[in-house]
C-alpha cells in the first residue's frame, strides 16, 4: 500500500525529469550546431520579439498591421543574414504523398544534411543521407504508415517525379512525424512549379535559415537589429544568457504577463500538485493504518509482556511507531527501486508515448531521496493511531487478549460537523467570489474532510439497520460497528476515492449536457455531404459519386454544382492569377451597419445593442466550402426542407434563398469578379468590389428552413439562363440506414485510388465522449472501493479468526464463513459508496455555480457593451446527476465486492486447540 505509490511518483518524477529538455538540449534539436535560426512572422515590418522567439508583435501593436497572407519570401530572409555569416536554408512545406495503402499527408523538407549545422536536429537510423536530385530520406514514422522502406519509390501527388528513399532517420523531438527530407531545391521547388502549372495551388513552403556568426555568437543586440528588417530570430546565446526584461522592447510595448502564464496561475498549479499529494497521502494513511491496528492488536501479548516488564506507554507507542517507520523506509527503497527500474525498462515506451526523445537518463538523488521520506512519513502517520490505541492498553487486558471498553471521541464529531458545515459554505461562497474555482475546491475538500472525520459515528448509525438483516449480514455489520477503529478508516479511503469520482462524473455530465445543447448539426442527422476540396479535382467528381452510390446504402443523392469564374479549376477562395468568383451583392439598405464603414465604433452603446437584435445582423452558418450551389429539388430533401413553395420555386427555374437579407423585390444580384485577389482590396476597405452583375429571380424560404451554411440554391436552369460557368464540386445524400464501419473502409479505400482530395462527412448528431469518461471513472472507483474492502476484510479475517474458529465449534455451516466474509466486505463498500456519493456531488456543484455565473456575467457585459444582442439566449450550464453511473457505484460495485470476497474466501477453518490457561 505505502510502496506502490512511491513506485508510482519515482517513475513519474524520473520520467519527467528525463524528458525535460535542458535550454543548451533544446537548442541542439532547434538549431543544431548552429548559432540561430532566422524566420519571417506573419505580419510585415518591424517586429518587437521574445527573447525565446516564441511570441512577437509589430512594432507600435497590431492595430497599425495586417497579417501577411503571400507565402514566405526567401529573399527577404536573405536581406537579414549577417554580413560574413554562413547559413544553411531550411524550406518545409505539406502535401500528400501516394503510399502503398493510398494518401499520407506529409511534411515535406529541403536541407542540406551533410552540413555541419545540422547536426543534432536529426538522427539517422539506417541507411545513408541524400547526396543528389531524386534521394530522400524519411522519418520512421513515415516508413510505418506508408508501408515504405528504405530503398523504395516515393512519389509525391501531383509529380511525375518518383524520389528513392536511402535513408531512415528521426527526429528527436517530434517523432510521430511523417517527414521527407530532400538535398536543396530537388523536392519542394520542382513540386511547387508542377502544382502551379497544373492550376494547383503551391505547397505554400515556409522558409528558415541556419545561422553561424562565430565570436560571441547570435548576440541580443544582433536580434534587436535583425528584427527591426522584420525577422524573428532564435540564438543560442540569448537562450543560454537571455536579457533582462527591462531590455525586451516588447515588454516595454506590453506587459510581460500578458505574454506567459502569471503568478496566480503557477500559485494555482503549485495548490493543485500539493492537495493531489496530501489528499494521496490521506488515502493511503487510512488503507495502512487499519493494517497496523490490527498488527498491534495480534501483537498485544508481546507488547503486555512489555508493559509487565517495566515498559510504559511511550515504550509502547514506540515499538508501534518503529514498525511504521521500518514499513515506510522499506517500501521507500523498494518503490524507488522497482521505480527508477521500470522508468530504464519502459524508456522507448516512455519515449514513443510523449513524442520525443529524453534529453538523457536524469536521476535527481535529492528528489528521490524526498519522496523517500513521503513514504517513511506516510507509514509513521499511519502508525500514529495504532501506537497511541495500544499505550492505552492496560497490561491486564493486553495478556488476556481482552479488548476493553472505550469510550467514543466525541471531540472528533464535532468538529467532523462543523468541517462539513464550514466547508460547505466556502464551497458555496466560492460559487459567487472571484476567486471562483480555487475556493470551492479548498471549500470542498474541507467537507470531505470533515466527513471522513464523521465517519465512526456514521458508521455507528449503519449498525442499528442490523436487527432487521438475516444472520451474515447482521454479523457483518455488529463486526463493523464494534470495529470501528478498523472499518471507519477504511470506508472513509473508499469514501475519498467515491466522491472524487463522483464529482468529476457530476461535473463531466453536466459539461456533456450543456454542449450537447449547444451543438450545432451541420446537416440534418442521418444525412452526409461529399465535395472535393482540390481545384483540379472537378474531373474526379462524377467518379466520386459513383463511388458514393456504390459503396454506401444511398436513398437520395443529390449533386451540386459551384460556380466558376476564370479559367478551368478555380474556386471562390483561390486569388491564383486568372482566377475569379462569384459574390452574392447584399443590397445597401438590407447590410448590417454594424459592419459598415466605421463599424461599430461609429454607434453608441445602446445603438450596438439594438443593432444587435436587427433582422439584418443576425449572422447564419459557417463552415461549407460554397454558399451558393447549383442543385436541383432533391438538396432540399436531403436538406430536411418541406416547404412545398421552395421545391415549385426550384421546379420553375427560380433559385431558393435561405438568407432574406440578400432578397429585394424577389430577385438576388450575383457578382462575377474577374480577379480574386484584387477584389479582396475592395473587401478590405468594406466596398463592393467591381465585375459583372447578374439578376437572377429567387424565393426566400419561409423562417424555420435551415441552409446548413447554403444562402443560395440555384437550379440548372437559372444558372444556364444567366450565362453561369459551372464545375461538378459534390453531393449531398441521405443514408437508407446506417454506414458500416466496412462500407467507410471501402468507401475511403476507393477515393484515395482516384487520388483525389474528398472530404466525405455524416451528421450523426452531438458524439460526446462523456459515457467513454464515466466508465473508466466508474471503473477507477470500482477498483478502489473493492481494493479498500477487500483490504479491511482480510484485516477482520484476521482479527476475528478466534470468532470464526467459535462459530466452527458451534456447528455453523461451512458456508457462513464465506457469506460472513463477503457480507463484510460489501458493508464497508456500501457504507464508503453511499458517504462518498453524498459527498462529491458538492464539489460539482460549486464548480458548476461558478461557471454558471461566469457565463452569465460575460453574457450580461455583452449586452451592456452591445456585443450582445437582448434576443440572444442566456447561456445554459446546467447540473445534473449521471444516475447511471452513481447507481453502478451504489449497487454494482458494494455487490462485485461481496461476490469476490465470498469467492476467494475458505469456507472451512481448521479448528484450534484450546489455549493452555
Amino acid at each position: 500500500m505505502i510502496a506502490l505509490p512511491i513506485v508510482g511518483v519515482s517513475a513519474a518524477d524520473l520520467t519527467l525529469r528525463s524528458a525535460e529538455l535542458s535550454t543548451e538540449q533544446k537548442m541542439e534539436r532547434v538549431l543544431g550546431a548552429a548559432d540561430a535560426k532566422l524566420t519571417l512572422p506573419h505580419v510585415t515590418g518591424p517586429v518587437y520579439q521574445q527573447p525565446d522567439g516564441e511570441n512577437y508583435a509589430p512594432v507600435g501593436g497590431y492595430d497599425k498591421y495586417q497579417s501577411s497572407q503571400e507565402p514566405d519570401d526567401p529573399n527577404r530572409l536573405g536581406t537579414a543574414l549577417p554580413a560574413g555569416s554562413r547559413s544553411v536554408k531550411d524550406s518545409v512545406g505539406r502535401t500528400k504523398v501516394r503510399t502503398t495503402h493510398g494518401l499520407l499527408d506529409t511534411e515535406l523538407r529541403e536541407l542540406d544534411t551533410r552540413s555541419p549545422m545540422v547536426k543534432g536536429i536529426l538522427t539517422l537510423d539506417r541507411g545513408r543521407l541524400p547526396q543528389a536530385p531524386g534521394e530522400v530520406i524519411a522519418t520512421q514514422a513515415f516508413l510505418e504508415d506508408s508501408g515504405y522502406f528504405v530503398g523504395s519509390a516515393v512519389t509525391p501527388r501531383g509529380s511525375t517525379t518518383s524520389y528513392k528513399i536511402v535513408g531512415a532517420y528521426e527526429l528527436p523531438d517530434a517523432l510521430g512525424r511523417a517527414q521527407l527530407i530532400a538535398p536543396p531545391g530537388s523536392l519542394i521547388d520542382p513540386l511547387e512549379k508542377m502544382l502551379v502549372a497544373a492550376g494547383n495551388p503551391g505547397l505554400r513552403a515556409q522558409h528558415s535559415y541556419l545561422v553561424t556568426v562565430g565570436g560571441d555568437g547570435f548576440t541580443w543586440n544582433m536580434v534587436k537589429e535583425t528584427n527591426a528588417k522584420g525577422v524573428l530570430v532564435t540564438s543560442r546565446a540569448v537562450m543560454l544568457d537571455p536579457p533582462a526584461d527591462s531590455d525586451v522592447p516588447l515588454y516595454k510595448q506590453q506587459p510581460k504577463d500578458q505574454w506567459g502564464g502569471s503568478a496566480a496561475m503557477r500559485a494555482t498549479e503549485l495548490a493543485v500538485l500539493a492537495t493531489v499529494v496530501g489528499l494521496a497521502m490521506l488515502e493511503i494513511c487510512l488503507l495502512a493504518g487499519p493494517a497496523f491496528a490490527v498488527g498491534a492488536r495480534r501483537s498485544r501479548r508481546q507488547l503486555g509482556l512489555v508493559g509487565a516488564n517495566g515498559g510504559d506507554r511511550r515504550h509502547i507507542r514506540a515499538i508501534v511507531l518503529s514498525g511504521g517507520l521500518v514499513i515506510g523506509a522499506a517500501s521507500a527503497v523498494i518503490g524507488t527501486v522497482v521505480g527508477v527500474a521500470l522508468t530504464f525498462g519502459l524508456r522507448p515506451v516512455l519515449e514513443g508515448r510523449i513524442g520525443s526523445r529524453f534529453g538523457s537518463f536524469d536521476v535527481r538523488p535529492l528528489e528521490l531521496l524526498g519522496i523517500g521520506l513521503l513514504a517513511v512519513l506516510t507509514g509513521l502517520l499511519a502508525a500514529v493511531a495504532p501506537a497511541v490505541t495500544a499505550s492505552r492498553q492496560t497490561v491486564l487486558a493486553s495478556l488476556t487478549g481482552r479488548r476493553g471498553v472505550r469510550r467514543a471521541n466525541r471531540v472528533l464529531p464535532v468538529m467532523g460537523v462543523v468541517a462539513i458545515c464550514g466547508g460547505t459554505a466556502i464551497a458555496l461562497f466560492g460559487s459567487v467570489s472571484d476567486m471562483g474555482s480555487v475556493v470551492v475546491a479548498g471549500g470542498s475538500a474541507l467537507a470531505e474532510l470533515g466527513i471522513v472525520a464523521l465517519t465512526p459515528v456514521l458508521v455507528g448509525l449503519f449498525g442499528r439497520i442490523g436487527r432487521w438483516l438475516p444472520l451474515s449480514p447482521r454479523l457483518a455489520l455488529r463486526d463493523a460497528v464494534r470495529n470501528r477503529g478498523r472499518t471507519a478508516p477504511a470506508v472513509a479511503a473508499v469514501l475519498a476515492a467515491v466522491a472524487g469520482t463522483v464529482a468529476i462524473a457530476v461535473f463531466q455530465h453536466s459539461g456533456d449536457l450543456q454542449r450537447r445543447h449547444e451543438y450545432v448539426a451541420s446537416l440534418p442527422y442521418g444525412s452526409g455531404m461529399a465535395q472535393v476540396t482540390e481545384n483540379s479535382g472537378h474531373k474526379e467528381v462524377p467518379a466520386v459519386r459513383q463511388a458514393l452510390a456504390r459503396e454506401l446504402p444511398l436513398a437520395v443523392r443529390a449533386d451540386v454544382d459551384r460556380l466558376v469564374v476564370g479559367k478551368p479549376g478555380c474556386d471562390s477562395w483561390s486569388e491564383e492569377p486568372g482566377c475569379g468568383r462569384a459574390e452574392i451583392i447584399t443590397p445597401k439598405d438590407q447590410r448590417c451597419p454594424l459592419f459598415e464603414g466605421s463599424g461599430p465604433a461609429a454607434f453608441t452603446t445602446e445603438q450596438q445593442r439594438a443593432l444587435r437584435d436587427d433582422w439584418r445582423c443576425q449572422e447564419g452558418r459557417h463552415g461549407v466550402a460554397e454558399d451558393t450551389v447549383v442543385a436541383d429539388e432533391k438538396l432540399l430533401t436531403v436538406l430536411a426542407v418541406t416547404d412545398p413553395g421552395a421545391a415549385a420555386a426550384l421546379k420553375s427555374g427560380k433559385a431558393v434563398s435561405f438568407d432574406k437579407r440578400i432578397v429585394k423585390d424577389g430577385k438576388v444580384n450575383v457578382r462575377l469578379i474577374a480577379d480574386s485577389k484584387a477584389a479582396s482590396v475592395f473587401s478590405g476597405r468594406g466596398e463592393d468590389p467591381p465585375g459583372e452583375n447578374k439578376v437572377i429571380a429567387a424565393y426566400q424560404a419561409p423562417a424555420g428552413s435551415d441552409g446548413y451554411g447554403l444562402r443560395l440554391v440555384l437550379p440548372p436552369a437559372a444558372a444556364k439562363a444567366a450565362g453561369l460557368t459551372t464545375a461538378p464540386f459534390g453531393s449531398y445524400f441521405t443514408l437508407d440506414g446506417e454506414a458500416t464501419s466496412e462500407q467507410r473502409q471501402k468507401l475511403d479505400g476507393a477515393l484515395d485510388a482516384m487520388g483525389v482530395e474528398t472530404d466525405v462527412t455524416v451528421e450523426k448528431g452531438y458524439q460526446g465522449d462523456n459515457s467513454l469518461v464515466l466508465l473508466a471513472l466508474t471503473v477507477f472507483a470500482g477498483l478502489v472501493t473493492i481494493g479498500a474492502a477487500g483490504i479491511a476484510t482480510g484485516l477482520a479475517q484476521a482479527d476475528a479468526e478466534a470468532d470464526l474458529k467459535t462459530l466452527a465449534a458451534v456447528g455453523a455451516p461451512p458456508r457462513v464463513r464465506r457469506a460472513l466474509s463477503g457480507f463484510q466486505c460489501g458493508v464497508v463498500a456500501l457504507m464508503g459508496v453511499v458517504l462518498g456519493s453524498a459527498a462529491g456531488i458538492l464539489p460539482a456543484v460549486g464548480l458548476r455555480l461558478t461557471e454558471r455565473r461566469e457565463s452569465t456575467s460575460l453574457y450580461e457585459t455583452g449586452i451592456a457593451q452591445g456585443y450582445v444582442g437582448k434576443s440572444e439566449l442566456a447561456p445554459y450550464v446546467p447540473i445534473a446527476v449521471p444516475w447511471e453511473t452513481l447507481g453502478a457505484l451504489l449497487i454494482l460495485v458494494p455487490l462485485g465486492a461481496a461476490l469476490l470476497a465470498a469467492l476467494v474466501t475458505k469456507s472451512s477453518g481448521a479448528l484450534a486447540r484450546r489455549a493452555a490457561g
